[in-house]
């Protein structure tokens, strides 16, 4: 079906190349997910498939790719439109229409279909996602969730053979990247159809792989099954790392698989005591949030909200697409609208004081770090930094390189990888020395590693007498990071608490562990590791 032969691809300015005499075959009709760290690839991999790398991205490709025998090279990626849909990273970015019915209509009407064909087509996938109730929707007022499924369906009405999804679940909560990923299965399984998808979340979809592909960074590739390979990669989710750490042979895929081995590991657990992270007892409170309601136009954001978060806190925001989360946090920041309400931070509401002091109160990183850059290189950005917030020159760099050293200052913001980005922009944030940093999915486009990584800074945070409130779809990042969860719903808090008690009360919320050993307190992978570390000695 798809036919890599020895593919190398460099990207312009680069002198190594991202892929590197690649050799694949991907057989019609398999769900084949794309594995890697952050940077290793997955893209460029994807945009072969319809020629839209190197024609639209620069850089050279040497060998062949093949897709129903029509080679990239010589059909053009509008020559490709009818036998491979593609659904970016960010869907809401390729709508070309307002109304879900005309989107879905539009690239039938490029390729000229008849009329007729084009309204029974529509009418199909409208069922075949579960979408018809959206018809007459604009995509701008559905919820994260409905805009993947309509992004889906725009391409799926050209009957395309080949479905490429880049991070298809990456801005969804735990409800609807399930409703997602059981319409990508039906197309598989119902329509045959072959669907190769790159995904940072691996804990959501790997059961459902027929093939995994893994990029290591280095340009290698290599291909197989899902458990053959996942047992050895270090991109892994964590029902895998557990049955690694554990000693299970094979190593689970599901929390089904998983739950049949862990008896064993749930006796060798048992009178252990997970170790949490908690804020220092008797920690002074740094925002103190009442009544706080927020509306857009007649839509009510968020309605009467009390929050309390004191220093040393990591908190949770979580809830389905349009509970509330990011009306919240812009309202906490000051900037965003607050129909009625009260915020104080250090009893100083950031929303009645000039900028500069704003900035020492809170900080905000939206859910697209970019849109906070507009420099050309790393040190611009930086020096910027330093003179906004009134620090001494070389702060930002010096936050920066703490935060994630290496990054070059002569690099333009929009070549760095999505940790760079968040590493730069955290660091930019951080410059005025704010009491509180506020974070909207942080965690979209970061590989495990690079999710560590950002809780270890969280912490570092935190210990300095920091607060912290991230909203997040991530179960497993706030497992790993959070002191609280606070859960959203229609813009109301229903529940806060500790993280373990909330988030195993909840199986929308509860991270692979703890499924698998409940009903132990278990919620990561590091947690149980430590656990057993210690009973060894």
């Amino acid at each position: 079906m798809i036919r890599f032969e020895d593919v190398t691809v460099t990207h312009s300015g680069e002198t190594r190349p991202t892929l590197h005499r690649v050799d694949l075959t991907i057989p019609e009709g398999e769900l084949v997910l794309v594995i890697g760290r952050t940077g290793a690839g997955k893209s460029t991999l994807l945009g072969t498939i319809n020629g839209h790398v190197p024609r639209f991205t620069g850089g050279t490709l040497s060998g062949r790719v093949t897709v129903e025998g029509r080679d990239t090279a010589t059909h053009p990626t509008r020559a490709m439109a009818d036998l491979v849909g593609v659904v970016p990273q960010d869907p809401a970015a390729g709508f070309v229409t307002d109304v879900v019915e005309d989107e879905l209509a539009y690239e039938m009407e490029q390729l000229g279909v008849a009329p007729a064909v084009m309204r029974q087509r529509v009418e199909e996938t409208l069922d075949l996602l579960g979408i018809a109730h959206l018809r007459r929707r604009t995509v701008a007022t559905l919820s994260d969730g409905e805009q993947q499924r309509v992004a889906i369906g725009a391409v799926l009405t050209a009957h395309p053979r080949v479905l490429v999804l880049d991070e298809p679940t990456s801005a969804l909560d735990p409800t609807a990247s399930e409703e997602v990923l059981a319409a990508i299965t039906r197309l598989v399984h119902d329509l045959g159809m072959t669907v190769v998808m790159a995904e940072h979340r691996l804990e959501r979809v790997v059961q459902y792989a027929d093939l995994v592909v893994s990029l290591d960074g280095s340009g290698a590739v290599a291909a197989g099954p899902p458990r053959t390979v996942l047992a050895t990669t270090e991109v892994a989710p964590p029902v895998v790392m557990l049955g690694r750490l554990a000693g299970w042979d094979p190593v689970p895929l599901s929390i089904r698989e998983a739950r049949r081995h862990a008896g064993e590991l749930r006796e060798r657990l048992a009178g252990a005591v997970p170790h949490r992270p908690l804020p220092p007892d008797g920690a002074a409170t740094v925002l103190t949030a009442r009544g706080v309601t927020v509306a857009h136009g007649p839509t009510v954001a968020v309605r009467s909200v009390d929050l309390e978060v004191g220093a040393g806190d990591v908190v949770a925001l979580m809830g389905r697409n349009g509970s509330g989360k990011t009306s919240l946090l812009w309202a906490l920041q000051g900037s965003g609208p607050r129909r009625q309400g009260s915020v104080a931070i250090g009893g100083i509401d950031p929303a009645g004081v000039g900028p500069a002091e704003a900035r020492r109160l809170v900080a905000l990183v939206p859910h697209n770090p970019s849109d906070l850059l507009y420099a050309d290189t790393v040190d611009e950005e930086c020096a910027a930094a330093d003179t906004e917030s009134g620090a001494g020159g070389g702060t930002c760099r010096s936050l920066l390189d703490r935060i994630l050293a290496g990054i070059p200052g002569d690099r333009h913001p929009s070549d760095l990888s999505e940790g760079q980005r968040l590493a730069l922009v955290l660091a930019i944030q951080l410059t005025a020395s704010p009491r509180i940093l506020l974070l909207d999915e942080p965690t979209r486009g970061l590989d495990y590693a690079a999710k560590h990584h950002l809780t270890r800074v969280l912490g570092e945070l935190t210990a300095g007498g920091r607060a912290v409130v991230v909203a997040t779809h991530d179960v497993e990042f706030a497992a790993s990071c959070a002191t609280r969860v606070v859960v959203m719903a229609e813009g109301e808090i229903v529940a806060d608490g500790a993280t373990a008690d909330v988030v195993t009360a909840s199986p929308g919320f509860s991270p692979q562990v703890a499924r698998i050993l409940q009903p132990g307190r278990w919620l990561t992978v590091a947690d149980v590791a430590a656990a057993l570390a210690g009973d060894r000695r």
